[in-house]
């Protein structure tokens, strides 16, 4: 592989620097020979989607070919890492890729029967099967877990959890027993403190926060992903559901606060990352649209930014701009922290060394 060399204003730390490549990955060091292939403008650590879905179309589970075409448009935006957030086919031979983003696999959601979108998850009949269904995924996965914390329950006609408090205590347990971390999909208020009291690492979506359970996510240091893009969609979901009148009402109410509530976690420390929830209703290739939202709801341009990139990468426990780290790097011409927008137009996206 050809060395290369940009040189640039490197964020987070906003110095000019040289940055050097041989074998796919950075050096500090001149490298003889480079080519350079960027020089001047801004360079980032490769983007983060936090909460992405390669493997889930419109109809549910889609083909590879169809997965691979979904992380190649991630990539085209920027998006270099992907937390994987729950799929139902087996995406490790793109993890094999070397042209494709970063993938950290969940596994399979897990859910009771009835309760999330049919063919995405792995229904337990009884909740007792959870931490052993947890064990199974954190054999199966990278390091993380998905939980439906909860969905609507059709008896009720609402939003209402799907597993009792000590239950998820166990399989948190479990899973942190085996190295593994654990997130959950909540939409609504009543899930939220039994999962922050088990110990969860995560919470997706979490319109249904509290100043209750925004407080015990601060102190306990839970991290919040709040897919805003996909909230967006909330008025859709309440208004398709005729049925159940109550669910549309709540549903309304956790859109129109939606904005407030992110702001509430933001400012209280919640570590709060970028994630878009492609997958489905959501395209990829999306995650600008995403940070954008964070900096609307409080999030400084310098904030969003990390929540999208270095600062995701760390909690993901990737490294970034370091000597011998691999060369994701996504090259910009303008400052992003001057204009968001400018995160839609790469002029050089690098994978592994390799140019896109």
């Amino acid at each position: 592989m050809t060395a290369l060399h940009l040189r640039a204003t490197v964020l987070p730390d906003g110095a000019q620097r040289d940055l050097w490549i041989a074998d796919g990955r950075i050096s500090l060091e001149p490298v003889a020979g480079a080519d350079t292939v960027f020089d001047g403008g801004y360079v980032l650590p490769g983007l983060v989607d936090a909460h992405c879905h390669v493997g889930i179309g419109t109809q549910g589970p889609v083909e590879l070919d169809e997965a691979v075409s979904q992380a190649e448009t991630d990539r085209e935006a920027g998006t270099l890492l992907i937390r994987d957030c729950g799929s139902p086919i087996d995406t490790r031979p793109l993890q094999q890729r070397d042209d494709l983003p970063r993938i950290i696999r969940a596994g399979k959601h897990l859910a009771r029967p009835k309760r999330y979108i049919p063919k995405l998850s792995d229904d337990l009949d009884d909740e007792q099967d959870l931490p052993a269904a947890v064990a199974e995924q954190a054999a199966y996965g990278d390091g993380w877990i998905k939980l439906v914390g909860d969905w609507i329950d059709r008896s009720v006609g609402d939003l209402a959890p799907l597993w009792s408090d000590e239950v998820l205590a166990e399989a948190i347990d479990t899973a942190h027993r085996l190295g593994a971390r654990v997130t959950a999909h909540v939409f609504g208020e009543d899930a939220l403190p039994g999962l922050i009291n088990a110990g969860i690492d995560c919470i997706e979506h979490g319109t249904g926060l509290t100043d209750e359970t925004v407080e015990l996510m601060a102190a306990r240091g839970t991290a919040l992903v709040p897919t805003l893009v996909n909230v967006e969609n909330f008025p859709g979901f309440a208004a398709a559901a005729t049925k159940y009148p109550d669910y549309a009402t709540h549903m309304t109410a956790l859109y129109e606060r939606a904005d407030s509530t992110v702001a509430k976690a933001i400012e209280a420390g919640i570590p709060v990352y970028a994630g878009t929830d492609a997958g489905g209703g959501i395209p990829h290739g999306v995650l600008a649209d995403e940070v954008a939202a964070l900096h609307r709801v409080g999030m400084s341009t310098e904030q969003a930014l990390s929540a999208a990139s270095w600062g995701a990468r760390e909690w993901l426990g990737w490294s970034s701009l370091e000597h011998g780290a691999l060369a994701d790097l996504v090259c910009y011409d303008a400052d992003p922290r001057k204009d968001l927008d400018v995160l839609r137009s790469p002029s050089r996206i690098l994978l592994g060394g390799k140019v896109f």
